[in-house]
């Protein structure tokens, strides 16, 4: 049975108002009655990572990624914190193989549950550009600018496009710098929200 903090980290509108997490991370965290600030921190990244992904498209028309997957790794990328509440306010990675192997024991596919790991695994072999929007979005909700993050996606960018890297940087940092203005909102939202409950 959900708990009501668990409920309200999920279904709380926020200002302005937060979109569902998908129906399948929901049914993970109600099912692993996962910490309500986990819950809030997803729907978060989530949303981050939604007009992340907008914003790409339109400035980026010429690169194609899933937006699909970007959206379900944002939404399900610190799992592993269910197994490892005390990474909820302090650093480590041990939740990232957590995530990994909760996500597969639930029937979720190795490439989704990759995102798992793969948010803070930029430099791994085989990382893929979802992998980095996804990085961006759990960095850039709280406003952190990672600059070797960005730059792989710029080089990525400049790459695929090619268009040169500086006016590759400028367009991702203009819309990065756009989301990082409403961080301040972000953290308000999730400290709401309680670690345990």
């Amino acid at each position: 049975m959900t708990s009501d903090a668990l409920r309200r980290a999920l279904t709380d509108p926020g200002d302005p108002p937060l979109p569902p997490l998908p129906g399948v991370a929901v049914e993970l965290l109600d099912a692993l009655q996962a910490p309500p600030r986990l819950a809030a921190h997803l729907r978060l990244v989530h949303d981050v990572a939604r007009q992340l992904t907008a914003a790409f498209a339109g400035c980026f028309p010429l690169v194609p990624f899933d937006r699909q997957a970007v959206l379900f790794g944002a939404a399900i990328h610190d799992l592993g914190k269910v197994e490892h509440p005390e990474e909820l306010s302090g650093p480590g990675s041990a939740h990232e193989e957590a995530g990994y192997q909760l996500l597969l024991r639930f029937g979720v596919p190795e490439e989704r549950a990759r995102f798992a790991v793969t948010h803070a695994a930029w430099h791994a072999p085989g990382v893929q550009l979802e992998d980095l929007l996804v990085s961006l979005a759990d960095k850039v909700w709280k406003g952190k600018r990672v600059t070797d993050l960005e730059e792989l996606v710029v080089d990525r960018l400049a790459d695929i496009t090619g268009q040169p890297r500086w006016q590759a940087f400028l367009d991702l940092d203009d819309v990065l710098a756009a989301l990082a203005a409403d961080a301040d909102r972000r953290l308000a939202f999730q400290a709401e929200h309680p670690v345990h409950g």
